[in-house]
């Protein structure tokens, strides 16, 4: 089967059949450059880590060779995109009712889950959205994409990615189009007092440790997403029911454990 959201029809989706479908879906969003070695990277991990549902590389990006600015500045097409991806996704939930659906964002992929996650309509949601060096600014609100969520969300970021998600979103912009440092550098900002919202308790911050560079993963852009670190740390998230402060942090610090997959109806 090479695609069931259809966005890259004619790629290969190794991870996706009828058997893995009807265990829940994994939608991975790469970031401006489109589908490339690094984000296919992030599938491998996932299999790798025993995520055993279908595993789909969306390619949301326009296709225009070198077209990384279009990518980045389209707001309206990029809104488009996320909004046909969150039809797609209740299409999925209509003909596989109870699966659990994931969404994992890397850079610009991350602004891409969260859009999908408002444009959800019909009290519809996804089980949760997990971001790796998202490009989108600190400030950007959340309540409505974690209302849309189950479990929640979680950014993993790194104060090393200076120079794509702190100098490069401050010339280029993020994909909010704010020229500022990005959530995947220094975190999402977390509102205080009236501003903040019940919905942020389910919001999940990991900052980049030293040890992850076991895995491969440097801190830097191009290393957020190896499968190493995928299968060590993401993987686990998604075959999880339920997230938890406790939880992410004893996944992070390499504590087992229990096997709560969901990943069978």
């Amino acid at each position: 089967m090479a695609s069931f959201l259809g966005g890259c029809a004619a790629a290969p989706q190794p991870y996706v059949s009828e058997s893995r479908l009807n265990r829940g879906l994994v939608v991975v969003l790469p970031g401006i450059e489109g589908r490339s070695v690094f984000n296919e990277e992030i599938c491998r991990g996932l299999n790798a880590g025993g995520v055993g549902s279908a595993i789909e590389l969306y390619d949301w990006t326009s296709g225009v060779p070198l077209g990384f600015i279009w990518n980045l500045w389209s707001s309206r097409q990029n809104h488009k995109q996320a909004a046909h991806l969150a039809e797609r996704i209740a299409r999925y939930q209509f003909n596989y009712p109870g699966r659990p659906v994931v969404l994992v964002g890397q850079s610009g992929g991350s602004a891409i889950a969260t859009w999908t996650c408002e444009a959800m309509r019909w009290g519809r949601k996804v089980d949760g959205v997990v971001m790796l060096a998202a490009a989108m600014s600190p400030g950007y609100r959340l309540t409505t994409a974690l209302d849309s969520t189950r479990r929640g969300i979680v950014n993993f970021y790194s104060s090393r990615d200076v120079l794509l998600l702190w100098a490069g979103t401050k010339v280029y912009g993020t994909m909010d189009g704010k020229h500022s440092t990005s959530a995947g550098n220094v975190g999402f900002s977390v509102p205080t007092g009236k501003l903040r919202s019940k919905e942020y308790d389910r919001l999940f911050q990991v900052p980049w440790r030293s040890e992850m560079a076991r895995t491969g993963n440097l801190g830097m852009h191009l290393t957020s997403g190896t499968a190493s670190f995928v299968a060590r740390y993401v993987a686990p998230l998604v075959r999880t029911q339920q997230w938890d402060h406790r939880l992410i942090e004893n996944i992070t610090q390499g504590k087992k454990q229990p096997d709560k997959s969901i990943m069978t109806p």
